[in-house]
């Protein structure tokens, strides 16, 4: 009989569970104003955020770098063992709603006293053997939905977590690909500064020829010295940061320190399409928004887990097992035994201490609404600043280049007056200054152009997230979160 009534008290709370009453408001995503467009508008490409946008470079150097980053660096692998971390939280989470059963067996051998209260008989022996062996069931009823709660909070961080390491791909990609966009850019600068320290260097050879011959005056042979170490003193200036950015990249590629391959110049680079998308877009697929988004759905479903704190807890054990002092009796009948129970404990008086929690957890989804609104106005702004940098970069190397062209007829006509005597040597320093840092400004530019596209690609997002995390040594994977169904 008691058996069946245990049975049924079981059956009913199970049904119960399944269906009755969960405590908390259930997650809605707040409203945010999305803007209908950006400031900016250039000429875009469908799809593109959702192929791997770096092979539209064309340099196969630079997609073995990534691939190698995505292999080895360690970031990647810190942020995927954190998510592990989460799954088996949720799975412990989860269990405490589940019925728990247990073992013991324990054999001893004692003395009693003879002669205690009462005192021992003359015909028993004071020294005994005891065998015992039980297997032990509990169930703490969640009928209230608490340890729902707890498991949604904690599955919401798994998916959080995971939205932080497709954040962490995000960034390691696109932070190859603008270091290495980079290093192109002072390798060419570095160039510059080489050739025209060569030809300055030819200069001065000639100047101080026809200084000896009397052609020249001292002032304009100091001149021309003091040009060509201008040039010199910019080479070991680009070195360090070529040295600089090339130990970045190893460590972005899980390596120490060390020279970085080249393949194309950043004159052949191909220039990347930039991607065509609405700003609503973004909340569904910027892993910063989505890790924000599924903070939020923790601390709401945390304050569900905290106000359940104010009902009853039914818990139900029972126990099986035998004991005997011989080990002969141990599996008789005699030395069996067995217990059923139900338990209720609920809270009359706290002195205030689940109001704290629950005050403390409707905090923290206060903040959470916060940060997520705030993480959804950074990621408008991150991707309007992108788009207008790009175009204005854009025209910004176009005029560059320009003047690039303009400086290099100049200084070319400036050495022809010059060698004519129309003019003073002044004059062609003048230029050919100009020139130089003209060129310099120019290689930077050129780089900055590159990366102002990749920030583009690093604000909008997409599914190349997911492509490059596909090739990562620790991919996203179904197995580290068996069990969970991720939210649209």
């Amino acid at each position: 009989m008691r058996t069946l009534t245990l049975a049924a008290i079981i059956a009913a709370t199970t049904v119960c569970v399944g269906g009755c009453f969960t405590v908390g408001p259930n997650y809605s995503r707040p409203e945010v104003s999305v803007p209908a467009t950006w400031r900016i508008d250039l000429p875009q490409a469908e799809e593109v955020a959702n192929t791997a946008w770096w092979e539209q470079f064309q340099d196969p150097v630079l997609n073995a770098l990534i691939q190698t980053a995505l292999r080895d660096n360690l970031d990647v692998r810190i942020a995927a063992a954190r998510v592990d971390q989460f799954a088996g939280l949720v799975r412990a989470t989860r269990s405490q709603g589940l019925p728990q059963i247990g073992y013991g067996a324990n054999v001893s051998r004692s003395r009693t006293s003879e002669v205690g209260m009462p005192p021992l008989s003359p015909a028993l022996d004071p020294i005994f053997n005891l065998y015992q062996g039980t297997l032990s069931a509990a169930w703490q009823v969640d009928l209230f939905g608490r340890v729902r709660r707890l498991t949604e909070a904690a599955q919401a961080q798994v998916f959080a977590s995971e939205q932080a390491q497709r954040g962490v791909v995000l960034s390691l990609v696109t932070g190859v690909a603008t270091s290495y966009i980079t290093l192109r850019g002072l390798d060419r600068q570095l160039e510059v500064a080489r050739a025209t320290a060569r030809i300055f260097a030819e200069t001065l050879r000639i100047f101080e020829l026809r200084y000896r011959d009397g052609l020249v005056s001292e002032t304009e042979l100091s001149q021309v010295r003091s040009q060509y170490k201008l040039a010199l003193s910019t080479i070991p200036a680009v070195e360090q940061q070529i040295a600089i950015v090339e130990n970045g990249i190893s460590i972005l590629l899980g390596q120490n320190p060390g020279p970085i391959p080249r393949g194309k110049s950043i004159s052949e680079l191909v220039l990347p399409s930039i991607p065509s998308d609405l700003p609503s877009t973004l909340l569904g697929r910027r892993p910063d928004i989505l890790q924000a988004e599924q903070n939020l759905v923790a601390a709401n479903a945390n304050v569900g887990a905290a106000r359940a704190l104010y009902y009853p807890t039914i818990s139900l054990t029972g126990a099986l097992g035998s004991v005997s002092t011989a080990f002969g009796d141990f599996l008789s009948g005699p030395a069996a035994l067995w217990s059923i129970a139900a338990g209720v404990t609920g809270p009359i008086f706290t002195a205030g201490a689940i109001e704290g929690q629950v005050q403390s957890t409707e905090a923290q989804k206060r903040q959470a609404e916060l940060v997520y609104r705030q993480t959804i106005l950074g990621a408008f702004s991150d991707t309007n600043n992108a788009l207008i940098g790009a175009q204005k970069t854009s025209e910004q190397t176009a005029s560059q280049q320009e003047r690039v062209d303009a400086l290099r007829e100049y200084a070319r006509l400036s050495n022809l007056k010059f060698e004519d005597g129309l003019i003073g040597y002044l004059e062609v320093l003048v230029s050919e200054n100009d020139l130089f840092a003209a060129e310099l400004s120019l290689a930077s530019l050129q780089a900055a152009r590159f990366n102002q596209v990749i920030g583009v690609y690093q604000s909008v997002g997409g599914g190349w997230v997911d492509i490059a995390s596909s090739l990562s040594s620790v991919p996203l994977s179904a197995d580290r979160t068996t069990g969970l169904v991720q939210p649209k």
